[in-house]
């Protein structure tokens, strides 16, 4: 049986966790690469809001020091203006700063997309999705711990896809009241992530996804497993108490993680998932993660 590893930091500082958190799972060889960062960029609001600008800082500091042929940090905002966002989240000053190119995803033109229809989904013909993220050598998602008020019941690496898909599709998506869920997991199918970090310095465990009930959950995660990352996360939200959608369901059948297991896009029930912590100031949560995972 095939383990994926979740590994999960308690330490209120973002830069140190999220290097901590890459050390432990093992950072993948990104020499020579073009490597594209995609962020939690769907508004500017504060981290959980948004991906926090030291996490990014951070990540982009460990893809330089293995010498990669490109970095890149692309996203798709929404409601808000993607340019705008990125504006007001200083990424366009860090990437003078620090040598990366920013791609915004809704002012590529149409031939920098294109149409994925898995089989057997329940997109009516597919959705369009944007072709750098097909062409990059490797992917690193950055997502945050936090619940979702309207239909995905929660936002961590599997809806971060969200943000790789054209906004022409998202009428299809939002109005898809029973399916919504399916179709976030069905657009994962599209691409496969090098490396996951998850931000729970701070979470929503009610509203989100742009503003909600904080926690201070000093919690930071690394996998290379979308659906064993968003198990655990919604573990975590569940240990410290969430909504009823996320209390009253297990855990492997909130929709997105079914059918992304389903689909194989990692692990299939808690069995299959390693949670690991980085030190021994991070075993207890880690054991009371753990414990909420096996009992779903």
């Amino acid at each position: 049986m095939a383990v994926s590893k979740v590994v999960v930091a308690l330490d209120s500082e973002r830069s140190r966790a999220t290097r901590n958190v890459v050390a432990a799972i093992g950072i993948p060889d990104f020499s020579d690469k073009d490597v594209l960062l995609k962020p939690n960029f769907n508004t500017a609001d504060p981290a959980p809001g948004s991906t926090h600008i030291d996490t990014l800082r951070t990540m982009i500091e460990l893809v330089k020091e293995q010498r990669p042929r490109k970095i890149t940090v692309g996203d798709r905002s929404g409601p808000a203006k993607t340019s705008k966002v990125f504006q007001d989240k200083g990424v366009f000053a860090l990437s003078e700063e620090m040598g990366f190119e920013c791609l915004v995803f809704d002012e590529m033109p149409k031939d920098r997309w294109t149409r994925i229809d898995p089989p057997d989904s329940h997109w009516r013909n597919g959705f369009l999705f944007a072709k750098p993220v097909l062409e990059a050598d490797a992917v690193i998602s950055l997502c945050c711990l936090k619940t979702h008020q309207y239909g995905g019941h929660f936002t961590m690496s599997l809806k971060l896809t969200t943000g790789m898909v054209h906004s022409r599709n998202m009428a299809e998506l939002h109005t898809s009241v029973i399916n919504q869920r399916n179709m976030i997991a069905e657009m994962n199918c599209a691409y496969r992530p090098a490396l996951i970090v998850m931000d729970g310095v701070e979470a929503f465990y009610t509203g989100g996804p742009m503003s909600g009930s904080r926690w201070k959950a000093d919690l930071t995660f690394a996998s290379k497993d979308r659906v064993a990352m968003d198990a655990v996360g919604v573990a975590a939200l569940k240990m410290h108490g969430t909504t009823s959608k996320l209390e009253n369901k297990p855990i492997f059948k909130q929709d997105q993680i079914r059918r992304a297991a389903e689909l194989g896009l990692g692990a299939a029930n808690p069995e299959e998932i390693d949670l690991v912590p980085v030190d021994d100031a991070s075993k207890d949560v880690a054991n009371r993660i753990r414990s909420v995972l096996v009992k779903g």
